[in-house]
Order: structure tokens, then C-alpha cells, then sequence
């Protein structure tokens, strides 16, 4: 396992500009967001996990990578949107409605959302393995995942919030597509029940820990480290670990996060290090 990173990169701007009949300033915006220095995160877990499994990683697993990066990104570019949370800043760049403009913006990640259902459906090469891809990919990214958790975001806003409200928040905001990387990866190495399961585990574990991790940078690191605007969770009176528990007892809570993840690959043995490492590593991130 090795960082897959530059592959990831290359393989994604490709799958645009190959697309035909997209008109050139959406074609534009939408490698422009793409091409932002993400951590790629997501994608990597895929590709990692289908090794795992495997033994190696295949170009279902490229294509799903690909797939559940888009759905992250059109994310980011709705996220950052005035009527959502209003931020000029994304990974280190003007965000897209700042680059392009906010109707340019809004139909780039509609375009990178249809984008990667269609990938899943033309691109992976076993039907059954398609459709399970994009069951996972919909129930993660969908109305009863990720788009709740930022409909339960949006109206946590300036309220004190409680700690069924905030995990909520996070499990579906964030650590669902966690899950579903993690899980898709599996599906593109063959994995079986049991493995998928453990995958899930672990998946939901290191997503939920990630989002602890990422609201403590919020209150800690400068917006030059986060290649976003610091400082917003505050103002914008949101709800977060920080605000709830503090930060002291939010790091013991996303330690504690970690070491479940690590355990729950154990199945794997040793060959599930690079995972084990991943779910401390992103504890220690400074952005």
C-alpha cells in the first residue's frame, strides 16, 4: 500500500475533460474544483481497502475512488455556497462561486454528483458490483445521509445543542461517506459479509474521529494551515465537539475513536496496518 494520491489526481481530471458534450466554462469549473490540492482521503480508502481485500487494487476500485471523490467535491462546492455556510476559501483557492460565479457553482456540483452515478453505471465491469456501488454511494450521500446531516447542521446553528444532536450531525454529515469508502472499496476487491462489515466498522469509526478532528482544527489552526476560513464554527454559532465538550475531553474522544477503528480490523491481521496507522494519522493533521 503507497500513496495513491498523483494517481487519484491524474485519473480524475481525465475523466472530465474525456467527457463529451460538456460545455467548455462548466468543463472549466468543474476540473478547477477537482483539481484543488484535497486530501483525497476518501478515494485513497477505497483503493486501499480493495487491496486489502484483494491484494491488489482494480479498475472498479479506480472508478469508485473517482465516484466518491466527485460526490465529496460537489459537496464542498454546495457547502460553501452563500445560502449554506458562505465561505470564499477551499483548499487553499477562491471557492467556486467566488472563481466562476454562485449559477456556475450550483450546476458544477450538480454536474460532478450525475457525473459519478454514471461512471459507477458505464464503468465498472460486473453489473452486480455496479448496482451495490451505487446503493452505497446514494444511502451515504442521500437524503438520509450526508444531506441530513447538513439539514440537522444548518439548524443546530445557535443552539446549544446536546450530544445525541452533535454525533447525529457528524454520523451522517461526514463519517456515512467514511463508511461508504470503505465499504466500496471492499466491493470492488470481492470482500465477504464479514469483511465488509468490519470495513463499515472501521469506516464509520475513523469518519466520526475525522470530523472531531476537524472541528478542533477549526478552533486551533490559522486559515493559511486549513486552506479554508478558521474560525467560521464559532461565528457561526455552530455545534461542535469543541463547544460541547471542550477540547480536551473532544481529542480523548477521537483517541478513543481511533483505537476502536485499529480493532476493528482485526480480522485482517498485520496486512491492515496501513489502515490501523490512517485512523491515528488523521488525529494529527493540521488541516
Amino acid at each position: 500500500m503507497h500513496n495513491k494520491l498523483p494517481a487519484i489526481n491524474e485519473l480524475l481530471e481525465r475523466l472530465v475533460v474525456e467527457q463529451p458534450g460538456i460545455p467548455d466554462d462548466l468543463r472549466r469549473a468543474m476540473v478547477y474544483t477537482l483539481s484543488a490540492p484535497g486530501k483525497r482521503i476518501r478515494s485513497m480508502l477505497v483503493l486501499w481497502c480493495c487491496e486489502l481485500v484483494s491484494g491488489r487494487e482494480n479498475s472498479n476500485a479506480r472508478i469508485a475512488a473517482a465516484a466518491i471523490e466527485m460526490v465529496h467535491t460537489y459537496s464542498l462546492v454546495h457547502d460553501d455556497l452563500p445560502a449554506m455556510d458562505d465561505d470564499d476559501l477551499r483548499r487553499g483557492r477562491p471557492t467556486c462561486h467566488k472563481a466562476f460565479d454562485e449559477a456556475t457553482a450550483i450546476l458544477t456540483g450538480d454536474a460532478l454528483l450525475t457525473l459519478a452515478f454514471g461512471l459507477l453505471a458505464e464503468r465498472i465491469d460486473d453489473a452486480a458490483v455496479a448496482v451495490a456501488l451505487v446503493r452505497e454511494l446514494a444511502q451515504a450521500a442521500g437524503a438520509a445521509g450526508m444531506i441530513a446531516g447538513q439539514v440537522a447542521d444548518l439548524k443546530a446553528e445557535n443552539t446549544e445543542g446536546c450530544l445525541e444532536s452533535l454525533e447525529y450531525i457528524h454520523i451522517h454529515k461526514t463519517a456515512k461517506m467514511f463508511r461508504c469508502a470503505a465499504v466500496m472499496g471492499g466491493l470492488c476487491g470481492r470482500a465477504d459479509r464479514e469483511q465488509l462489515e468490519a470495513l463499515a466498522r472501521y469506516g464509520l469509526k475513523i469518519g466520526l474521529g475525522f470530523q472531531i478532528a476537524d472541528d478542533i482544527l477549526d478552533v486551533s489552526a490559522s486559515s493559511e494551515q486549513l486552506g479554508k476560513t478558521a474560525g467560521k464554527d464559532v461565528k457561526a454559532a455552530k455545534c461542535t465537539y469543541p463547544a460541547l465538550l471542550g477540547i480536551e475531553r473532544s481529542k480523548a474522544l477521537e483517541r478513543q475513536l481511533a483505537d476502536e477503528a485499529a480493532a476493528a480490523l482485526e480480522l485482517f491481521g498485520p496486512g491492515a496496518d496501513v489502515l490501523r496507522q490512517l485512523a491515528f494519522a488523521l488525529l494529527d493533521r493540521e488541516k
